[in-house]
């Protein structure tokens, strides 16, 4: 298990990308709508205005809360579709096994919903790591709108980057990502 160290935090405060309140608008920027590249939200509010725009995710990855509190009943019964694998994963972690149900999920034909019994925060990172090139990343900013990320070589680095400095053994946590 990787988790992030305290002094690390600020370094999640900026998003890594443009913010959206639009899912629309979004979308239309989105460099996996044209190319047919996946499409990675990870929380349940993104989810839910994804697949409400007519967009559903390739893969979501999810924990049934916003802001540490449970999502109401229209979120939850509109995100939980597709193929849904249960993985654990602590808050302020990131374990081997979501970064493998990341890849795993990323290999399905179908849309996948990882349903985190923990956190998914931090999902972002391993997310970006595992979707090819051309991909987008979609997450919450909380009280601001959504981030889109395009997963490039760049943004690879500058995960992979963050990874490094969480404690606890990268390599092994992340060894799915080299399978």
């Amino acid at each position: 298990m990787l988790t992030l160290p305290t002094a690390l935090r600020g370094a999640f405060k900026e998003p890594f990308g443009p913010v959206y309140t639009d899912p629309e608008e979004l979308l239309s920027d989105a460099s996996s709508e044209a190319t047919g590249a996946p499409l990675v939200a990870v929380g349940d509010v993104v989810t839910y205005h994804l697949r409400r725009a007519g967009r559903p995710p390739s893969v979501a990855v999810i924990d049934g809360k916003t802001k540490r509190e449970a999502v109401g009943d229209e979120i939850r019964d509109a995100i939980e579709t597709g193929h849904v694998v249960e993985v654990a994963n602590e808050p302020g972690t990131i374990s081997r096994d979501l970064v493998a149900a990341l890849v795993d999920a990323l290999a399905r034909d179908g849309p996948t919903t990882l349903l985190v019994a923990g956190e998914e925060d931090l999902a972002t990172l391993p997310a970006a790591l595992a979707a090819p090139l051309g991909s987008t990343v979609v997450y919450g900013q909380p009280d601001e709108g959504m981030v889109r990320i395009e997963v490039t070589d760049a943004v690879k680095t500058r995960m992979r980057d963050l990874l490094d400095q969480f404690e606890g053994d990268g390599a092994d946590v992340l060894a799915p990502l080299e399978a």
